[in-house]
């Protein structure tokens, strides 16, 4: 019998496959196998079948899934991430890999002694709930991250928590400020009806296998509100108003005249009359969004104090309850290939601002410069970088090729000047609660003065000299890395690689220790200098494919990391203690790690137009002596970097270590140049 419907399993799902007679596609880790149909599933044995498999998604099959409309929700329905026996993914094993390389023998014994215990002893209990947890949560990673990582931290979001992401860097549409931000906002609004409407396809992972679309839901409506011990998400349903921040003064603006959503003349119209607005700030209104930069207790408090009643509620809920937070600066910022340090104000301002002209509670907060020059700051616990990133595309996308501009720089058409102007938002802020904004401004001001942040467009080469070297781009990007570390502290560390795990439902996150024995053993081998280019390149290989390995078991669920962070959460449920996990998870990261994905929406041919090149984005560092380093492979020839550290540490320095990389890039290259007349 031939299933005709598409069925979810909990382990997988089973889709029709009418190309193949008597079989049906059956999909388990993202790998995929047509079965019997009559015969036994391969997920239902969790065995997969061996006779007919697939390692890709037939594009016959994805063409299928198109047209009979199956884009579901959440990205075709993912298979459940299921928790991996003690055994399987090697966990103990794993994790004394991973750390070898950064501790001497004696360091090394004693570790390997707690994790064995741990996994022989303690680790059997804490894995039997967390699978019973498992069988009836969509994610048994998802939602314990999402609190007790983001949503329970009490330090500041500004620096700590908050990304950005920058505009197109190399080509500017329009120097109109409001014109420009017109645009961005009726582009946002138009990806948000889409979202609605569920018309938005989910991401294919290598052009063939969907990922789970979900973090999108409360892309649009959202706020994290603050809490004494942990805050919440406040997602609504709809919003048609946008909150706006100018010369220390709060507006609304109205997205919809009656059912219709204005245009983009019409939204610029309404931001040109907040840019003309004369009005002077209120008393305390100018340093009030300082509050969401400062400490999570003290916020909670002074909203509680001073925020729950009168006009003062009514503004804050004109805010929280917006679709999105907009920022008019007056500064103007943008990319000056002249000017080695222009990317690095432009990433500082887009990271924190002043430290009260974002409101960084809001999902996302649309920063415009006087320049026309764009860029966002975005809260990190509703969603990670690839889902804001999908957005931003979209909207720098349909801004430059569908909306465009006047030959004077204004948006298309005319406005209808009987709109009802901007709506200031009032407040009565006592004596008290402006003690309260200045002492959150203060710890905001001095967390945001420590930041170093190193922004660079590496131009001598990209992926496309990568590839001859016949190994994956991120690989080569990581290894040097590894390589401009230890030349810059003279020592290796543990190093985070962000990996998505959204082939599965609801997937985050997973680590990628980078710092691997056979990456450390190529960099050795580099600075010893003795070693012959052959030899240097069969150690490059080994570290590559090593680091290409790691990966792959991130994405598809094998990785340990998350698996550790729920057996410490479940140990703490229950009160049990363990000294291996106490130890691992209070390790520091002191090289965080990440590369920001592209061209996610295909809106346009990169190859027609090189120049439409966004530079990535950004965060701080996440150790205090470390360095918290975005990377973007922009194209066939050039590559961006953003590297952060604090001023106040005297082992780091963001530039220095920027050097560094540069140098280990071409160092590498070098090692598999091509003769000229072979290119």
């Amino acid at each position: 019998m031939v299933l005709q419907d598409l069925v979810i399993f909990q382990f997988g799902s089973i889709l029709p496959a009418s190309s193949y007679p008597n079989t049906v596609l059956c999909t388990f880790r993202s790998v995929f196998a047509f079965c019997p149909a009559d015969g036994p599933c391969s997920i239902a044995s969790k065995h997969l079948c061996q006779s007919f498999l697939y390692p890709v998604f037939q594009p016959r099959f994805i063409g299928w899934l198109e047209k009979n409309g199956v884009w579901l929700r959440r990205g075709c329905e993912k298979v459940k991430m299921e928790v991996y026996h003690l055994h399987d993914n090697n966990l103990a094993g794993q994790y004394l890999d991973s750390v070898r390389p950064l501790l001497d023998d004696e360091e090394y014994y004693r570790m390997e002694t707690l994790a064995r215990e741990f996994q022989k002893k303690i680790a059997p209990r804490l894995q039997k709930y967390l699978v019973l947890k498992s069988w009836w949560a969509t994610n048994y990673v998802s939602d314990w991250w999402e609190e007790y990582v983001y949503l329970r931290g009490r330090s500041p979001l500004m620096v700590n928590s908050n990304y950005y992401a920058m505009d197109f860097v190399l080509i500017k549409n329009t120097n109109v400020q409001a014109a420009r931000v017109g645009n961005a906002v009726h582009a946002m609004i138009m990806y948000r009806r889409k979202l609605d409407r569920e018309e938005i396809k989910p991401v294919m992972a290598l052009g063939m296998v969907p990922m789970c679309s979900y973090q999108m839901e409360r892309m649009f409506n959202t706020t994290r509100i603050p809490g004494k011990e942990t805050d919440v998400l406040q997602h609504l349903s709809e919003s048609r108003h946008v909150a706006v921040y100018h010369k220390g003064r709060f507006f609304k603006v109205w997205l919809y005249e009656g059912s219709r959503l204005l245009k983009p003349r019409d939204l610029e119209l309404q931001f040109q009359r907040i840019l003309d607005d004369p009005s002077p700030p209120q008393p305390g209104e100018e340093k009030l969004a300082a509050l969401t930069a400062g400490g999570r207790v003290e916020w909670a408090q002074a909203r509680q104090t001073f925020f729950s009643f009168g006009k003062n509620k009514t503004a804050l809920e004109a805010i929280e309850r917006a679709a999105f937070f907009v920022a008019l600066d007056e500064d103007s910022h943008c990319y000056n290939p002249d000017d080695e340090n222009s990317l690095g104000r432009y990433g500082k301002a887009l990271l924190h601002g002043n430290c009260y002209n974002r409101w960084f509670d809001k999902s996302f907060t649309l920063i415009s410069f006087k320049n026309g020059m764009l860029g966002l700051n975005t809260e990190h616990s509703w969603a990670d970088a690839p889902i804001i990133g999908h957005l931003w595309e979209f909207v720098l996308g349909t801004d430059t090729f569908h909306l465009g501009y006047s030959e004077t720089g204004h948006c298309v058409g005319e406005p209808n000047m009987k709109l009802v102007p901007p709506q200031r938002l009032h407040w009565d802020i006592s004596e008290q609660c402006r003690e309260a904004i200045e002492n959150s401004y203060q710890v905001a001001k001095a967390l945001a003065d420590d930041v170093e942040l190193y922004c660079f467009q590496f131009l001598p080469f990209g992926k496309g000299l990568i590839k001859k070297c016949r190994t994956s781009p991120d690989a080569f990007v990581q290894i040097a890395l590894q390589l401009a570390h230890f030349r810059d502290k003279g020592k290796f560390c543990l190093t985070y690689e962000a990996s998505m795990t959204r082939m599965f439902r609801e997937g985050r996150t997973e680590t990628v220790r980078s710092c691997t024995s056979e990456s450390t053993a190529f960099v050795q081998a580099m600075v010893k200098g003795s070693h012959k280019k052959e030899d240097l390149q069969n150690l490059f290989r080994k570290a590559s494919e090593k680091h290409q390995n790691m990966y792959r078991l991130a994405m598809t669920g094998a990785g340990i990391d998350r698996h550790l962070f729920c057996l410490y959460i479940v140990s703490k449920y229950l009160g049990v203690s363990s000294p291996f996990l106490a130890e691992v998870l209070a390790e520091p990261w002191s090289l965080s790690t990440s590369q920001i994905p592209q061209y996610q929406i295909r809106m346009f041919d990169p190859n027609q137009y090189p120049n439409h090149l966004g530079a990535g984005g950004g965060f701080g560092p996440v150790a205090d002596d470390g360095y918290g380093v975005s990377y973007m492979i922009a194209g066939e020839n050039t590559m961006f970097f953003h590297v952060s550290s604090k001023f106040s540490s005297s082992e780091t320095n963001a530039q220095r270590f920027g050097n560094h990389i540069r140098q280990a890039l071409s160092d590498i290259a070098d090692l598999f140049k091509v003769p000229k007349t072979e290119s």
